[in-house]
């Protein structure tokens, strides 16, 4: 969260009691900073995102807020050594800090006096030296004063002729001192680093006001050339307007004697094709005719006619009322959706019910709907089958890592390259004003500066709205309710509630192993044969052998994985026919068997029994749900002498870590009746591991699992093996439903699983469940602690 600290007085850090500066300390902390030299006197912004200055900053703070300001040589960034800084700098005071958002600090420093590193005394945690005021050498002579009139003059000749505030030349004329004018000037020119620190190290004052004056000399060169370039321009403008009179005067005359304008006829055939009123509304037409006229009266040279014409080939290519014919055969889209997907039923049945609505009311506007799920699951290219199915141009807009607001709506035309958005950009693409038009990975979108796109995006998802979207660079209405919106996301955590709101969110959490094996034989193989070069009488791949594929050599809630290890065999036997080690013309096709699949893809990565091996007390296997479908999770629980202390790890969140607080509670509370020694909990630290500690878990559905694991522990006794279970726990015992529950019985199956404990409130989740799985799953439902620990142990 971001602080503001108050600012001090500048004085008071360093001031003694009669008010004159007090010595500065012989050790300071070193700020390194870069392409800036803070010059005494001067209050100037910084901002601080390493974490070595961060340190330094938060110190000074609590301290005397007294710090060294030295610019960095070059430009490299990274590690900054003592070698790297230049050696003379500034002594400044904190005057206010500010934590931004993003972590980094912003700072106010007032410059004191100059300083000068005489010793490094560290590098860690942050850089800290000895240093030493560097004194001046001044002198008031009749040099020096004709010099700080010379830089007066200079400075209000500048200040004149360029953009510098007058509060600039007022400051430098009420100036007399000459090594503060000297500094004055120095921080308001825009000079290069080193020129900045010549006149930071110069201790002598003539040769500090030399410096400055021969820089301000550079700066009213460079004004004076600057208005010469300028009266040049003015020059060739006015040349330009001559020219275009001319030039209007030999078409007014080209005209007379009926010679057309070379390429004159385009702009006429254009607008030849907006008085079509067929093809464009009333409204867009008065727009582009105007548009057409404005340009027919300039120069084709001109900047803004390149501007004006590129707005009037996107009003004119774009789908005002262009559209393609539905096909509302619903037993040809349903055959279509069949031949594509296996499975999915949920959603071909939603798409098939806008079918036939569409059927009976011609003007009913497109459903938005949203696909959410693990990748991998077939949501991109189910959004292709369903525009296939209904005979419509599908789009599809990728929304992944997208942070600026303005590749939604458009920029505006009066920014240089300017352009419609990607929803505009895409129905150009469609060439129709009906296409499937997918957001894919929408929840993949975040806001910064630039705006939030998800804003954006809640009028083109609105069917009440977005008939008259309105793109920021066509400014004009473009009427998107006839467009079948369709948003892909692993998450809907991540999706603004507005946003989610106008969506129909419908769910593909994943594939049963049977399923898998279909959509393998039916898709999968002939693809990746196809894809290889091979052809279907060279190989074939038994249902055994894709079993094992799935079993040992993929783990996932889609398909990507098992695509991936048949096209591996698939390319080993291409080599073997490529290299001539097997006959591309054999009568009989190659088999591929379990034991060829294993010999072509080497050992297996997954070990089904290997997370459901609890080979002593105090272990524990839940179900966890995860965006890329539901996991198995490891619970580890040991104990030893101590004091009844609790420890957490295996980067736990904060509900899970209560969830882990409330088990051992409930416990504590109820060891009597549970059979537990009340005694040992005073005695004895527990600590809670998660394996695979790199990963972050959060989440309430482990606490029944961990408290069995804790069960397990303290009686000495091993869960039953093949057992996995998922819950929330509560202080008393009771046992609450959890989410996933389809994605987490899934991985149960998956992992071979084959007793499960779920809340008994989850119940009515079975009806989402394949047969299949319900079939080869022990499932029990537990309402209570004690029927889980019942459950848990043998009897």
């Amino acid at each position: 969260m971001a602080s503001d600290s108050a600012p001090p007085q500048a004085s008071e850090p360093v001031s003694g009691r009669d008010g004159q500066r007090a010595p500065l300390p012989r050790e300071l902390p070193v700020m390194v900073i870069d392409n800036v030299v803070i010059f005494p006197f001067m209050i100037a912004p910084i901002i601080v995102a390493d974490e070595r200055s961060k340190r330094l900053v938060d110190d000074a703070l609590a301290g005397s807020r007294l710090v060294g300001l030295f610019a960095r040589r070059g430009e490299e960034e990274g590690y900054t050594g003592f070698e790297q800084l230049y050696p003379v700098g500034s002594a400044g005071v904190i005057l206010k800090m500010l934590r931004m958002p993003d972590g980094s600090m912003r700072l106010l420093v007032h410059g004191m006096a100059r300083v000068r590193i005489e010793e490094p005394l560290a590098e860690t945690p942050y850089l800290r030296a000895r240093v030493a005021e560097l004194t001046e050498v001044s002198s008031d002579d009749a040099e020096t004063q004709a010099m700080v009139k010379s830089a007066h003059r200079l400075v209000q000749t500048v200040v004149e002729m360029s953009n510098l505030p007058d509060d600039f030349a007022v400051a430098a004329m009420s100036i007399s001192e000459p090594g503060k004018l000297c500094d004055l000037i120095a921080s308001n020119l825009s000079l290069k680093l080193p020129d900045q620190q010549a006149i930071l190290a110069a201790a002598d004052i003539k040769e500090r006001l030399r410096l400055v004056i021969s820089h301000l000399g550079q700066e009213l060169d460079l004004l004076k050339l600057g208005d010469k370039i300028q009266s040049r321009v003015r020059t060739s403008i006015d040349k330009s307007q001559r020219e275009y009179m001319l030039r209007e005067q030999l078409k007014a005359i080209r005209t007379e004697l009926g010679e057309g304008e070379e390429g004159g006829n385009d702009l006429a055939d254009i607008r030849r094709a907006f008085e079509d009123e067929a093809k464009y509304p009333e409204d867009i037409r008065k727009v582009a005719i105007r548009e057409i006229d404005r340009l027919e009266s300039m120069s084709s040279n001109s900047a803004e006619y390149t501007v004006g014409r590129t707005y009037v080939d996107w009003l004119h290519v774009l789908p005002w009322k262009r559209s393609t014919d539905d096909n509302l055969d619903i037993r040809h889209a349903e055959r279509i959706l069949d031949e594509d997907h296996h499975g999915l039923e949920k959603v071909k049945e939603r798409i098939l019910e806008f079918l036939a609505v569409l059927k009976l009311k011609r003007d009913m506007k497109g459903p938005i709907l949203c696909f959410a799920g693990p990748p991998g699951v077939g949501k991109t290219s189910l959004g292709r089958s369903i525009a296939r199915a209904l005979g419509r141009k599908f789009q599809r807009v990728a929304l992944g890592g997208l942070h600026d607001e303005a590749e939604i709506r458009g920029h505006r035309r009066t920014y240089i390259g300017a352009m419609p958005g990607r929803v505009i950009k895409a129905l150009r693409g469609a060439e129709a004003n009906n296409p499937v038009l997918m957001l894919d990975e929408i929840d993949k979108v975040s806001s910064d500066f630039r705006g939030d796109p998800a804003s954006a995006l809640l009028e083109v998802l609105d069917p009440e709205q977005n008939d008259t979207f309105t793109d920021n660079y066509l400014d004009v209405p473009f009427n998107l309710s006839r467009v079948l919106f369709i948003a892909t996301a692993n998450v809907l955590d991540t999706i603004a509630p507005p946003l989610l709101d106008r969506m129909e969110v419908l769910r593909l959490p994943g594939y049963t192993p049977l399923e898998k094996r279909a959509i393998a034989r039916r898709y999968l193989i002939p693809k990746q044969i196809e894809a290889n070069g091979l052809r279907p009488q060279q190989i074939t791949i038994t249902d055994a052998a894709i079993e094992r594929i799935i079993e040992e050599y993929t783990r996932e809630a889609g398909l990507r994985q098992l695509e991936r290890q048949i096209g591996t065999i698939c390319r080993k036997v291409a080599r073997a026919v490529a290299t001539g080690r097997r006959s591309s013309t054999g009568r009989r096709p190659l088999s591929i068997t379990p034991r060829d699949a294993a010999r072509l893809l080497g050992t297996p990565p997954f070990d089904r029994a290997a997370s459901l091996d609890g080979k002593a007390p105090g272990v524990a296997v839940g179900l966890a749900w995860t965006p890329t479908g539901g996991e198995l999770l490891a619970i580890e629980a040991s104990a030893m002498p101590g004091t009844g202390k609790l420890t957490l790890t295996g980067k736990l969140g904060d509900v899970m870590k209560e969830s882990a607080q409330a088990a051992l509670t409930y416990l504590r509370a109820s060891a009597g009746k549970l059979g537990l020694d009340p005694a040992s909990f005073k005695d004895t630290d527990i600590h809670i591991h998660v394996p695979e500690g790199a990963i972050p878990k959060d989440g309430p559905s482990a606490g029944i699992t961990i408290a069995a694991a804790l069960a397990s522990l303290l009686r000495g006794q091993r869960i039953n093996p093949g057992l996995a279970m998922t819950g929330e726990i509560t202080l008393k015992g009771s046992v609450l439903p959890v989410g996933g529950i389809k994605e987490k019985l899934l991985a149960a199956h998956r992992a071979g699983v084959r007793r499960v404990l779920l809340p008994s409130r989850n119940r009515k989740d079975l009806a989402e469940i394949p047969k299949e799985i319900r079939r080869e799953l022990h499932i029990r439902f537990v309402a209570a602690m004690p029927d889980v620990l019942r459950e848990a142990f043998p009897r």
